[in-house]
């Protein structure tokens, strides 16, 4: 059994015992649950915007704790100053160290599109993020059929939300693309072992239809890969470790930015 392996069986048991905890009627009844998400397309390709989709990370299943001496808040206010086109919240506790009152603090600071970044196989745990105040959710092909694919965004959409569908490969990829999806991200980090490439971007970008955004995930630590991804023909960027790991992860990303800019 792999790490994803590991995540999922032990998602199937936090979905149970929060369905046991708190109902669709009490999720329907919060404070965030009939606001109008934002919509990610208009923030990603804004162009007094970065495309950076800035994640908030405590920690990973192959790295360890990466950073817990800083705030959601103060993290992702930073981020959004910077010129965040979006956020990514991890709410996954017990691999991450997230939790979905990370989400619901960010959601309270900021008015950019968030993700909530989780394992998501159940239309509970959607639910849950229209409640907490998320404008997208996270679809992982690895981990999901096809008809489950579409089932669930589907329901995410009938909610108003944003989908991403994650995919790894190309045999992924050409199981999975349904209309119902809002962007494609390619994910460089091999979720089986944690290896990464940034190849699988360039080597997949071409076979991403054009209806949908593009965005290119994890591996990414130099501005000029952003420029060559963008040529590419990727639209959004989602990094997190390579600002997470450093004291002040928004000032991080001012520098990147900066950089990016001037490249």
């Amino acid at each position: 059994m792999n790490i994803l392996d590991k995540i999922v069986l032990r998602k199937r048991e936090e979905v149970e015992f929060a369905k046991a905890n708190v109902s669709i009627k009490e999720l329907e009844a919060a404070l965030h649950f009939n606001r109008v998400p934002y919509s990610f397309e208009d923030f990603l390709l804004d162009d007094q915007r970065s495309g950076i989709i800035a994640e908030f990370k405590r920690r990973s299943p192959s790295k360890g704790v990466i950073n817990d001496k800083v705030t959601v808040e103060e993290v992702t206010t930073a981020y959004a100053a910077a010129g965040a086109s979006a956020l990514s919240v991890l709410t996954d506790v017990d691999f991450f160290g997230g939790h979905t009152n990370d989400l619901l603090a960010a959601r309270a600071a900021n008015q950019i599109p968030i993700l909530r970044k989780d394992f998501m196989i159940d239309e509970y745990q959607i639910l849950e993020a229209k409640a907490l105040g998320a404008d997208i959710i996270l679809l992982i092909a690895a981990i999901l059929t096809p008809d489950e694919i579409e089932d669930l965004a589907v329901f995410a959409k009938s909610l108003g939300l944003n989908v991403l569908l994650e995919v790894h490969n190309l045999e992924e990829l050409q199981r999975s693309v349904i209309p119902e999806l809002d962007a494609i991200g390619v994910n460089n980090r091999n979720l089986a072992d944690f290896s990464v490439n940034i190849q699988t971007s360039f080597d997949l970008v071409d076979e991403i239809p054009d209806d949908f955004l593009k965005i290119s995930e994890s591996a990414i630590s130099n501005p000029l890969t952003i420029n060559e991804l963008r040529t590419a023909g990727f639209d959004g960027f989602l990094i997190g470790e390579n600002f997470m790991k450093t004291e002040n992860p928004g000032a991080a990303m001012t520098d990147f930015v900066s950089q990016l800019i001037s490249v």
